[in-house]
This record gives C-alpha cells, structure tokens and sequence, in this order.
C-alpha cells in the first residue's frame, strides 16, 4: 500500500514527465472520483494546479472529447471552465480555477457543504448558467465527438438502459412500474434538445459568494434532455427554490414543459440505472454488489 508520500512523490513525478514541476509535499489527492484520481498541487512558480489521473485507460477516449468541447464552449460562456494545458493518455492537468466547489466529500464519505443551495444567489445564477449553457448552438460543438440524441432517441436510450440493466439484476418491481410509468407519458418529455453538461450538482459547481463562476467536468456533456442539468437540483432544494431557478432560466431564455418539476425528479430517479450501467462496464464487484442493493432496495 502506498503511503501518502510515496503519492505524492509518484505524482509530482508524472507531473515532471510532462513538463510541470510540482512542490510533492504540496500535492493533496481526492480518490472519490470513479474514474479519475484527482490532485490540487503547487508549482514551483508558485501557480496552483489541478491533475486528473485515469484509474482505467477506457476513460481516455471520451477525455479527449471533452477536451474539445471545453475549448469550444469556453468562450460562449460566462463562468469559466477547465483549460487542459497539459492533456496525454496519464494525465490531465489545468491551473487552478478561482472559486471554491459547493460541495465536497471527505475521505469517509461524508459531505462538506460550502454552499446554501436555497440562496437565492446561488438558484438565479445557477438559472442563468444552464439557460446560456442551453442556448448554445449544436452546431458549434457537433463535431467534438459528444453524443448528439433527439428527444425520442434520448427516451428511446433509458428505456433501453432499463432493459439492459433489468437483465442482469433484480429490479424493485416498484421501481420498474415508475419508470415505465414515466416512459410511456408523452406529457414529460421535451420537444427539443439542447448542450447539457450532465452532471450538474454543487461538487461541480465553483462559487464566490454563493454565486456561480466556474464549472467543472464535463466528461458527460452531451446533446440531449435540457431537463437532465436540473435533475439533481430538483431533489436537492425546496420547491420554492427549485421555482426560483426555473423562473431565473426562463426569463433568460430557457424552455421548459408543463411536467417539468415532475420529469426532472423522474430522471434523477433513474441514478440506480445510471450506476448499474457503470457496474456493468466496469465489471468491478464493489460497483456490481452496490448497484444491486441500490436496484433492489425492497430486498
């Protein structure tokens, strides 16, 4: 087992091989990441830096779209976002972004919140950021290599990931009839589709003053359900709060459905599936037994 020195000593070795030179002794490391080891190190020019390495080679293929589509989408929007100065097969590395995440997650697992996610603040930038992220034209990230889904083609994806995952654990029959549910309501689902990061939730968010500035990890964008940005906010605020941002969105552009409160908590819902997804490409026992238990809640 490797001690924290010999980490860092490791990293700022890797670091070196690409050009940056590291302090080691200033290397923190985050291992909650499910696919990539993540650090915050100082240089010896003093500038902060952040290092992501791959735990499995299979997450570099879709790095290097997101790579791309962070070139593109930079300066199309106001909140800054990760510059990959230093991006190979090891390792990914950017300067340090201003700002501090809203959430972050100790080594137990415990949860370290840094924002007041029902700040007004926070709901109406937050409302702001996903309507200009949203407004982006496909075609000027189209050709990065992101997944591009209708909304029928996005429906059409989880009702198959449904039926993969069904076939390979025991589903709560309560759960399958509320998806099914779901799926079979045309009054949910969006008419049209738009640049969603993915993975939106305070962990990946940076903020000052409650306000958002910065948006970290992009490894899911994709061209699909607009409402998919939300899902995670939804669960997490008050009903109020969740109005406030919706509001904020619309007044800034955004689009949503009469359901849309209601297929928002819908798609956060199908996490379980999500994770069963992961277990299953991953092939990792840990990921396979957890997924099972979050599948078969009633077991």
């Amino acid at each position: 087992m490797q001690t924290e020195a010999n980490n860092q000593t490791s990293i700022a070795q890797l670091a070196a091989q690409h050009g940056l030179g590291l302090i080691p002794e200033t290397i923190t490391i985050n291992e909650i990441g499910l696919d990539f080891r993540v650090a915050i190190a100082t240089a010896h020019n003093g500038e902060r830096w952040v290092l992501r390495i791959p735990r499995r080679s299979d997450v570099m293929p879709r790095a290097t779209i997101e790579g791309r589509l962070l070139q593109r989408v930079a300066p199309l929007l106001d909140v800054t976002v990760p510059d990959w100065r230093i991006h190979s097969s090891e390792l990914i590395a950017y300067p340090l972004l201003p700002g501090e995440p809203g959430l972050s997650i100790g080594l137990d697992g415990s949860l370290d919140w840094h924002v007041d996610v029902e700040d007004p603040t926070y709901t109406h930038s937050l409302g702001e950021f996903l309507a200009q992220l949203h407004s982006i034209d496909h075609r000027q990230v189209a050709d990065t290599g992101i997944e591009i889904r209708t909304p029928d083609e996005v429906r059409q994806a989880i009702a198959d990931d449904i039926t993969r995952v069904s076939s390979e654990f025991q589903v709560a029959a309560s759960l399958l009839d509320r998806w099914n549910t779901w799926l079979a309501d045309d009054g949910f689902w969006p008419a049209t589709s738009a640049l969603t990061h993915g993975e939106v939730y305070p962990g990946h968010l940076l903020l000052t003053d409650q306000k958002i500035v910065g948006v970290l990890d992009w490894t899911t964008a994709a061209i699909g359900d607009p409402a998919q940005d939300f899902a995670f906010h939804r669960v997490l605020v008050s009903d109020e709060a969740f109005a406030a941002t919706v509001q904020r969105y619309i007044e800034h552009g955004g689009n949503v459905g009469p359901k849309f409160a209601e297929h928002c908590a819908e798609l956060y819902s199908i996490s379980p599936i999500n994770y069963g997804i992961y277990a299953l490409t991953t092939g990792d026992p840990a990921h396979v037994r957890a997924a099972a238990a979050a599948l078969n809640p009633e077991a």
